[in-house]
């Protein structure tokens, strides 16, 4: 791949997590010549590990955090509309107790700042029975009512993929399994570019651009350690477990205060299963490695869904799945890393831009300011711009096929765009695989045209099959090997290889920790 690009670009973006996409898009959209250099595959860090929210942050309130909170909240109003399909509205529900966790006025106090900032009334208040009727399973001692209110979801390895598919659109360029090795300055100390080694091949090649802006997340001091005294990346970890569907009948997130630390923990129905999550734990064991659920970290989920939902029984047997990632938190330590801001930094060295912190939802302001950093380096006319809307979405929605459930229509378009009749008009089957929402023929799709290195690229991020079905779909793989084998450069020995490499780092990775 490398040998196939261009060795001159105005900009380089190192990171193919939900920052890099979204400077990636706006670069391009500036009409810069633009590269996005991804060491693993695109969204394999915490970008496809999250917690699916687009939320306002409601708990930052509680920090007094109230600029961040009214950020996040227009920046979720935004993406609803501008992703429907992707981005969906999604109703939580938070039972209230006496003496454990926020109290109902302070709760509703809260809610009613979140309402005001997003212009609308988005929560109402429930007294016990109510609450109790909403939520048969609820812990019922000192309960005193409860609360309903409105946030978003979101697939968050497709939205980065969607991101990156605009940004192609506009003349950019994005490779994944590229690692930089080094950021390269001139005589001057001005950054004059990159050396990248695609990790696959061993290929080598420099690339000369005037600016390279440092998107790598919880890697970002790597390339460029912190210039303010005491302020340090916190790489902290956020684990999940995966249930199947039938574990809760109830499509609203359940958001409760653990027992343990006070922490809010959710239980939520996506993508058909139920993920209960988060922590928020320091990582300790190094960013060279996949991060992976330890036991206590499984405990503690637990711990805090029988204490919240005792009628629910969830049964650690029936676990299907983990998921676990690093938040690149900024940290003056001596924090509990739940109370560590969400905030983010951007730094300006000579050309080197350097950004992280922040959350997925505000990845659009993000990348606003990093480029506001970035242009004195790029060339004179190029103007901020915000390319997110894509007003063809309704019209392309209104004339797809209509022998597609209008479900699968809004879902297709909102992870794909304007590709999604590519895929409708490809002659690949639109069933549905297994039980999931994914459709056959976005295998067949992603292989051809979405860079899969690796099944892991197509199973875990491409589609989300490796985490929503048992044993990371492996009854499915000899049928993905059939649909995908005419689509992808891997002979019979390739494929065997594949699958056995996938099954091994599923297990290490993905599977359940009980």
């Amino acid at each position: 791949m490398l040998n196939k690009i261009d060795t001159r670009y105005d900009m380089v973006v190192i990171g193919g997590g939900i920052t890099g996409a979204g400077i990636f898009l706006r670069a391009a959209a500036m009409g810069v010549s633009v590269l996005l250099l991804e060491q693993n595959d695109f969204a394999w860090g915490t970008s496809s590990r999250s917690s699916k929210m687009v939320h306002g942050g409601l708990r930052y309130l509680k920090e007094g955090r109230l600029l961040l909170t009214r950020d996040s909240v227009k920046e979720r109003q935004r993406l609803l509309s501008i992703f429907p399909g992707l981005v969906e509205p999604l109703e939580f529900i938070m039972p209230v107790y006496k003496g454990h966790g926020p109290s109902k006025p302070v709760m509703g106090l809260g809610l009613s700042l979140y309402s005001l900032l997003a212009w609308e009334k988005q929560h109402k208040g429930l007294n016990r029975t109510q609450t109790e009727a909403a939520i048969p399973f609820v812990n019922t001692h000192n309960l005193t009512g409860g609360f309903i209110f409105g946030d978003a979801q979101v697939d968050d390895a497709r939205l980065v993929l969607r991101l990156l598919s605009q940004g192609r659109d506009l003349g950019g360029t994005a490779l994944n399994y590229t690692k930089v090795c080094s950021v390269n300055r001139d005589s001057k100390n001005k950054v004059a570019g990159v050396t990248a080694r695609d990790t696959d091949t061993g290929e080598t090649v420099e690339i000369s651009a005037p600016v390279v802006i440092n998107a790598t997340g919880a890697f970002a001091e790597e390339l460029h350690p912190s210039p303010e005294k005491g302020l340090h990346i916190r790489p902290l970890r956020g684990s999940h477990l995966v249930f199947p569907g039938q574990a809760i009948p109830d499509r609203r997130v359940i958001s409760f205060v653990h027992p343990r630390d006070q922490r809010p923990v959710f239980a939520f129905s996506w993508e058909g299963c139920l993920v209960l999550g988060t922590t928020d734990v320091d990582h300790k064991q190094g960013l060279t490695s996949e991060p992976v659920i330890q036991p206590y970290e499984a405990a503690y989920l637990m711990e805090g869904a029988a204490f919240a939902m005792p009628g629910l029984k969830l049964d650690p047997n029936t676990c299907i799945a983990s998921m676990a990632g690093v938040r690149p938190v900024l940290s003056h330590g001596g924090t509990q890393a739940s109370k560590e801001s969400r905030d983010h930094v951007v730094w300006e060295d000579k050309g080197l831009v350097t950004v992280t912190g922040g959350k997925l939802t505000t990845f659009n302001l993000i990348a606003r300011d990093a480029l506001k950093a970035a242009k004195p380096y790029l060339p004179s006319g190029s103007q901020n711009s915000d390319p997110l809307a894509d007003p063809g979405m309704h019209a392309l929605e209104s004339t797809a096929d209509p022998s597609l459930a209008p479900t699968d229509r809004r879902r297709l378009y909102g992870r794909y765009g304007n590709r999604a009749t590519d895929i409708i008009a490809s002659g690949h089957d639109l069933s549905h695989l297994g039980d999931t929402a994914t459709l056959w023929a976005e295998l067949a799709y992603a292989a051809e045209h979405e860079q899969v290195r690796h099944l892991s690229d197509l199973l875990l991020r491409r589609t989300r099959l490796g985490i929503l079905l048992p044993q990371g779909a492996k009854e499915y793989l000899k049928a993905v090997q059939t649909i995908c084998k005419p689509l992808l450069p891997w002979d019979d020995q390739r494929w065997e290889q594949e699958i056995q490499q996938y099954l091994t780092h599923w297990n290490r990775y993905y599977s359940s920790p009980f």
